[in-house]
């Protein structure tokens, strides 16, 4: 919740209340590197409220949706149409939802693989930087991957769990396991092993996965990771069409 604060420029006991809080985004220099400030709108939600930032442009359209409906459906259709429409004139609409979790330090535990494992670090990154591993690592932002985990079968990389450095305190763990290597628990194996490894270096591994995503959601839940918040971003019409046409 500190770091969710930091991001939208809130308190962290906002995420506590009862009702919406809805305050204007601004720029933070501790918010997570990835997010692109200043939002146009972000949601966010521990499960208590939804706090959001938004420009000054759409602070009284997100306020109005947010005093509209019911914290358990505001994150999903048919009301999100119902707020897409709203931000159309203003040349906006709902772009992502993506649930996040935390590990269950009761449970966490590295689980085993029968393929044969390496803690990776930065400096052994370099050559990976392709398709298979988008996941696990990301080339815009190659500074941040700071900590992996590697399966391999006889010196071939088979699955790869990388974490990025996203803000002081927490890292982010993505996974990628070769198609022909699935189902085989290679990737909870690896994300639990790349968790334990993390908080070993006094840092949170957090997950993200798209709600639809089963497979991911399941390997957290295998790994020991539970849910803990949501997020939702609003994006320009423009965006979201090109989103659309590379998709």
């Amino acid at each position: 919740m500190q770091q969710s604060a930091a991001d939208l420029g809130c308190a962290p006991a906002d995420f506590l209340r009862r009702e919406p809080v809805v305050v204007q985004a601004g720029v933070s220099p501790s918010a997570r590197k990835y997010l692109k400030q200043p939002y146009a709108a972000y949601f966010v939600s521990y499960g208590s409220n939804i706090v959001a930032a938004a420009s000054p442009v759409l602070l009284e359209t997100v306020q109005d949706y947010l005093k509209q409906f019911p914290l358990i459906h505001s994150f999903e259709p048919p009301h999100l149409h119902v707020l897409h429409e709203a931000l159309r004139p203003f040349g906006f609409g709902v772009c992502t939802t993506a649930e996040y979790w935390l590990p269950d330090m009761n449970i966490l535990r590295p689980l085993p693989c029968k393929y044969e494992t390496r803690i990776l670090t930065h400096e052994d990154f370099a050559g990976l930087y392709l398709p298979e591993w988008s996941n696990a690592l990301c080339e815009k932002r190659a500074e941040l991957d700071v900590l992996g985990a590697g399966a391999y079968e006889n010196g071939k990389l088979i699955g790869l769990a990388g974490c990025s450095a996203d803000c002081d305190t927490m890292w982010q763990i993505g996974i990628d396991v070769l198609p022909k290597y699935r189902r085989q628990g290679i990737a909870a194996a690896l994300t639990s092993q790349l968790a334990a490894e993390i908080l070993k270096r006094g840092k949170v591994p957090f997950y993200c996965c798209a709600w639809c995503n089963l497979a991911s959601a399941r390997n957290a839940v295998k790994s020991g990771f539970r849910p803990a918040w949501t997020e939702m971003d609003v994006k320009k019409l423009d965006i979201l069409a090109e989103m659309n046409r590379r998709n």
